[in-house]
C-alpha cells in the first residue's frame, strides 16, 4: 500500500498542462473521495496510535513517524459523515498542506486517478457535503467522486490566524494599497475568507473568481472596455488547484495574452516545496506563497508597491 505513491515524482510534469492526479479514497460508507497526489506524502497502516487529552473530537490521536509527531484526524467524522474507528490495520493518508503534516484516517484506498482539470466540476449548489468540497469528477463508469476541501477541514481543528502584525501594518508604503484593486483566485470559500480577512486590514478593493477559467474571462472582459489593466489591477493572487483551470494554466494564459502579460501574478497554495517554485519560473509567476502566512502575503504586496515606487 505505501508502494501506491513511489511514482509521484515522475508527476510533477502533469502539473502546468492543466493535469492532475488523485488518490481515490473511502470513507465510513461506498461514496469514492479524493485528494491531489501531490499533497499526499505516504499512505500506510496506522501506526501505534497516541491519544491525547483534551484533543479535538476529530482528533484520533497522533503517531511518531521518522521523528515527527503528526496528528491523526478522523476525516469521515470531520466532514459530517460517520466516524472511523482507529484500529491497528486501519488506513491513515499522511499529507502536507500549508506547511503542516497531518495524517487522515480512511476506511479504504482505491486507486490513483489522472485526468484533466476541465473535467473537475464545482460541487452542485445544495448537495448535502458541498461545504466540504472543493470539486467533483467522475469514473470512466460515471461514478462519481467527490474531492474534499482539506483547508476547511483543517481550519475547523486549528483555525488559521488572519491577524498581520502590527509593526508591519505600520509601514507607511502599505497606504499606497488603500483603495487598489486584487483579483483572488480560489476554489476554496476558507481560501477565499482567509484571504478576505488578510487583505482587509490594508483597505484593499477585492475581486473574486473560484477557478482560473473564470478568473480569465474576467480579466479579458475588462480588458475588451479598453482598460490597462496594469493600472487596473495591484495584482492576481491565484491558487494552484481549481476546477476547470488550474493556477499554473491561468498563469500561462495571462502571459500570453498582450493586454494582460504583465499583470503581477502571484500563486498562493497549500503545495509546498521546491516543486512548486519551479513551477512558478516555468509558467512566469511572479511569487509563491504557502497558505496561510499573513504577514508574508502582506509583505508580498509591500514588495509590489514598492516595484511601482522605483
Amino acid at each position: 500500500m505505501a508502494g501506491v505513491l513511489d511514482t509521484v515524482n515522475s508527476r510533477t510534469r502533469l502539473v502546468g498542462e492543466n493535469r492532475l492526479e488523485i488518490l481515490l479514497f473511502q470513507l465510513s460508507g461506498p461514496q469514492l473521495f479524493a485528494l491531489n497526489v501531490f499533497k499526499i506524502r505516504e499512505v500506510l497502516t496506522l501506526p501505534a496510535l497516541t491519544q491525547m487529552p483534551q484533543r479535538h473530537p476529530h482528533v484520533a490521536g497522533v503517531i511518531h513517524l521518522r521523528g515527527q509527531t503528526i496528528p491523526v484526524i478522523d476525516l469521515s467524522g470531520a466532514i459530517g459523515l460517520q466516524p472511523i474507528e482507529a484500529k491497528r490495520d486501519s488506513t491513515i493518508i499522511v499529507t502536507e498542506y500549508n506547511l503542516s503534516v497531518q495524517a487522515f484516517l480512511v476506511g479504504s484506498v482505491d486507486r490513483i486517478m489522472n485526468l484533466n482539470w476541465d473535467t473537475v466540476q464545482p460541487p452542485p449548489k445544495g448537495a448535502g457535503r458541498a461545504h466540504y468540497l472543493t470539486a467533483i469528477t467522475r469514473l470512466e463508469n460515471m461514478r462519481l467522486v467527490e474531492i474534499i476541501d482539506v483547508e476547511k477541514v483543517l481550519a475547523e481543528i486549528v483555525p488559521f490566524n488572519t491577524r498581520v502584525s502590527e509593526e508591519l501594518l505600520e509601514d507607511p508604503l502599505l497606504s499606497k494599497a488603500h483603495g487598489r484593486e486584487v483579483l483572488l483566485v480560489d476554489d476554496s470559500p476558507t481560501g477565499i475568507n482567509q484571504l478576505r480577512d488578510t487583505l482587509a486590514q490594508l483597505q484593499l478593493t477585492m475581486h473574486v473568481a473560484t477557478d482560473g477559467l473564470k478568473a480569465l474571462r474576467m480579466l479579458q472582459a475588462w480588458a475588451d472596455t479598453g482598460e490597462d489593466m496594469n493600472q487596473r489591477l495591484l495584482m492576481v493572487i491565484t491558487d494552484a488547484e481549481m476546477p476547470e483551470m488550474d493556477g499554473y494554466r491561468l498563469t500561462a494564459e495571462i502571459r500570453k495574452d498582450p493586454r494582460l502579460k504583465d499583470l503581477f501574478v502571484v500563486l498562493h497554495t497549500s503545495l509546498s516545496g521546491n516543486f512548486n517554485k519551479a513551477m512558478v519560473e516555468k509558467v512566469g509567476c511572479d511569487g509563491f506563497l504557502s497558505k496561510f502566512q499573513p504577514d508574508q502575503l502582506v509583505e508580498t504586496v509591500r514588495a509590489r508597491l514598492q516595484l511601482l515606487e522605483s
